[in-house]
């Protein structure tokens, strides 16, 4: 049973260019549902992506920056999260395009990425002359099936998804033809998915490293070339690639580095990353799609991790386990694959021990390799080694695909016939077994049946195409609609991938949500010159905490699993508030009756449940209930605070005791501003008074302040300073990338009242500028004693 791959058959363009239409065709009818507006991608593509859009859109078409952004976690840069899609040319674009992009622009944009990474595999099968039916089968199940299917929602691990098929392709030209352009363009798209900095990115660069090894030390059959001749012909490309990878992708990864630095993201441990192993079980989902009731409620599910199958010691949601690309091409890699050993030819090598190393690393602590694997430089970055089923289901269409090409040619073989029956079986019976063993056969049974359905219809194409392999376009026609049928319905919209839009309608541009009315409205109502008051979403439901970035209102809180530390160590706010245990208070924020609340200027509070049993420490009467809506209590914090204060005296106080003990006093902000004693101490020009007893007794006065300008990165305020000078305050995040200048001069930025900003300022009238600079990201990155051209700003304190 030989393993050497025939020659390559030949076809021709036409043949290739009715399989690309097909596949196009194809993806219509699949993303249709989406594409119609019936359903709408959920989850974290609504709760936090879309939001981020609508802000991107937003400052683009009101000639803003969204480099920074005020309406959450009281500030955050944007630049530098990889979450905010100013880095993703396709969501840049509709932002630009459209200044209120709707949710089926959003999920239109998804599956057209999606698309073009499938005809990323059509060219590279086109490329090796393979036949385009393999191409086909690989193109849809790689955007159709497994986890880019089942976890769509994920709007960041879909890009870079992807983006991996093209750089792919152009990597493996450049490397065929030495060139420094295909090169260039192999850097460019690798540098795109780079951008998204997430697991998926950073497998798929450890993927294209090894391939290009793979191709020095295991050259293309016909290539004669030695070693050193191989790896001068390498240089031209390589170094196309790193240029162009790094001019793009370089600076928002600096961000991104200098952001970790200053956030709460820690690192994430082995144990930890234990708990998100994909357990072996969930493999049998490759075969039988719903084996497990993924497709049903929740309460239904009974698969690896659930009560139905008992403890596993995971923690990753139900769709994180399915990985089911298609009933062809699974039959093609085990039944051709492994039972014909042509997942082993070498033109495949490559593939098939890419498609086991991210198999054992996906098991996790199912495997004992995976602590040294742990150790691989990055991997402490993620906590979910389950997320490796993304790169594992593509390696597993690509070999699929190729041992469907590869069968239209091959002569009939009932030895391999049968070893291929024996392969399957064997795989049906351990499905049965595991139904049998956890007590659901009955359940499992309509899946069963299903799946042998299709596995039927897909031998019967394949039976067809080489039959009739002399009308190639036929048997590409045949395999193409057999294989979307298949994925129409057994990875057809679900709870984990579609949900009707009016879920969401809260996150619409121009939504008649009551709740968000009603905010919106008072809002407007109070504004004065010196205020911007603050809202929070708390305990509403899992879609709400990012409202503010789709609405323009400020929050206190929001939905990012990245905020700032100054920020989490006055709050200990979580990444998300969207059940009422997820808000917890803190220290120096014990209530939302607090000297840190007003401080927030959190004028109004929308919760799911009353507000006392977020925060029991409430008396009768300290927050009164303005209104009830269907979705929330809403309440007002009177005393909340204005945006800008100009207080006369400085008070010398312990942040690190306050953060970790409490005691926040309760002081008449408008005339005093808490400093960290390590600035007073360094700076005595501040005059800070050593304790609140010595500042009350020098009769401090309040000056004024009103914002005479507020955009996303740029702040200016008239201040006039008490005679004996004072401070302006400016509450909003403190972080050292933001730049002031008073009456034109660079003036260093303070931090005050724990983590807000504060300039000081002589007697009299003064204007304030607050700018953000993202460039002074980039100063602990340059080697001691340099600066930046243009970044005067003396550092804090």
């Amino acid at each position: 049973m030989s393993i050497s791959p025939p020659p390559a058959a030949a076809e021709s363009r036409r043949v290739f260019r009715f399989a690309l239409f097909l596949f196009v065709l194809a993806s219509l009818y699949l993303a249709w549902p989406w594409l119609s507006g019936q359903v709408t991608i959920p989850w974290d593509s609504k709760a936090h992506f879309q939001p981020q859009l609508s802000f991107l859109a937003h400052a683009l078409h009101s000639g803003q920056s969204p480099f920074w952004t005020p309406n959450v976690f009281a500030g955050m840069p944007q630049v530098a999260d990889p979450q905010s899609l100013i880095f993703s040319p396709p969501y840049l674009l509709l932002a630009a395009l459209d200044p209120a992009p709707s949710f089926q622009e959003a999920d239109a944009v998804a599956f057209a990425m999606l698309t073009l990474g499938g005809i990323g595999w059509m060219l590279y099968f086109r490329d090796r002359g393979w036949r385009a039916a393999g191409g086909l089968v690989v193109a849809l199940a790689f955007a159709y099936g497994g986890s880019a299917a089942w976890r769509i929602q994920h709007t960041g691990q879909i890009l870079s998804l992807s983006w991996f098929p093209l750089a792919f392709w152009a990597l493996s030209r450049a490397l065929d033809r030495g060139s420094f352009l295909w090169g260039a363009l192999a850097g460019l798209f690798a540098a795109l998915m780079v951008l998204g900095r997430d697991q998926i990115a950073w497998l798929f660069v450890l993927t294209l490293t090894f391939f290009v090894i793979w191709r020095l030390f295991s050259p293309p059959e016909g290539d004669s070339r030695g070693f050193f001749a191989r790896l001068g012909r390498m240089f031209k490309p390589l170094l196309g690639g790193l240029v162009v990878g790094i001019a793009v992708a370089g600076p928002p990864l600096l961000w991104t580095i200098a952001l970790a630095q200053q956030s709460n993201r820690a690192e994430i441990t082995l144990e930890g990353a234990m708990r998100g192993s994909l357990h072996p079980g969930s493999l049998l989902t490759a075969l039988v799609a719903n084996l497990y009731d993924v497709h049903g409620p929740q309460s239904a599910f009974w698969g690896p991790p659930s009560p139905g199958w008992g403890e596993t010691g995971l923690y990753i949601a139900r769709n994180m386990g399915e990985v089911y690309f298609g009933a062809l091409p699974f039959l093609a890699l085990v039944g051709l694959g492994f039972g014909r050993l042509w997942a082993f030819a070498r033109p495949m090598r490559f593939f098939s021990a890419a498609m086991l190393a991210m198999a054992i690393y996906a098991f996790g602590k199912y495997t004992p390799v995976f602590a040294a694997l742990f150790d691989v430089p990055g991997a402490n970055l993620f906590r979910r080694p389950a997320d490796a089923t993304f790169p594992l289901c593509v390696f597993a269409s690509v070999v699929g695909g190729y041992c469907v090409a590869r069968f239209i040619d091959a002569p009939p073989d009932k030895k391999a016939r049968n070893i291929a029956l024996a392969l399957v079986g064997a795989l049906y019976a351990v499905a049965l077994g595991v139904a049998f063993a956890k007590g659901r056969l009955g359940d499992a049974w309509p899946a069963l049946g299903f799946s042998l359905f299709c596995a039927a219809l897909s031998v019967a194409a394949l039976l067809a195409a080489r039959r009739w392999r002399d009308a190639p376009a036929l048997g590409v026609f045949l395999i193409g609609a057999v294989l979307t049928f298949d994925l129409s319905l057994n990875n057809a919209p679900n709870q984990s991938t579609a949900l009707p839009p009016q879920t969401y309608d809260a996150l619409r541009e121009g939504t008649q949500n009551e709740t968000i009315v009603f905010l919106k409205q008072k809002l407007a109502e109070n504004a004065e010159p010196d205020r911007r008051d603050r809202v929070e979403l708390a305990g509403i439901d899992f879609h709400w905490p990012n409202a503010g970035l789709t609405h323009g209102f400020d929050m206190d809180l929001g939905y990012n699993p990245i905020r700032l530390t100054t920020f989490v160590d006055v709050t200990h706010a979580n990444d998300h508030v969207a059940i009422p245990e997820q808000r917890v208070f803190s220290p120096a924020f014990p209530s939302y009756k607090s000297p840190m609340a007003n401080l927030f200027g959190l004028r109004w509070i929308a919760t799911g449940v009353p507000i006392e049993q977020i925060d029991p420490s409430l008396k009768p009467g300290d927050l009164p209930l303005v209104k009830q809506t269907a979705d929330a209590y809403l309440y007002e914090n009177a005393n909340a605070l204005p945006r800008v204060l100009a207080p006369g005296r400085a008070i010398a106080t312990d942040f690190t005791a306050i953060e970790a003990k409490g005691g926040m006093p309760d002081i008449d902000y408008r005339r005093f501003v808490l400093l960290d004693r390590a600035d007073c101490a360094a700076r005595p020009e501040l005059d800070c008074a050593p304790d609140i007893a010595a500042a009350s007794a020098s009769g401090a006065e309040a000056g004024t302040a009103k914002i005479m300008r507020y955009d996303n990165t740029l702040v200016d305020v008239e201040a006039v300073a008490p005679a004996q000078g004072g401070f302006l305050v400016l509450n909003d995040v403190w972080q050292d990338w933001q730049a002031a200048y008073v009456d034109g001069r660079p003036a260093p930025i303070l931090r005050a009242n724990l983590m807000f900003r504060a300039i000081r300022l002589g007697p009299g009238p003064h204007r304030v500028r607050f700018r953000f600079e993202p460039f002074r990201g980039f100063a602990n990155f340059l080697p001691k004693g340099w600066s930046l051209p243009g970044l005067r700003n003396p550092p804090r304190g």
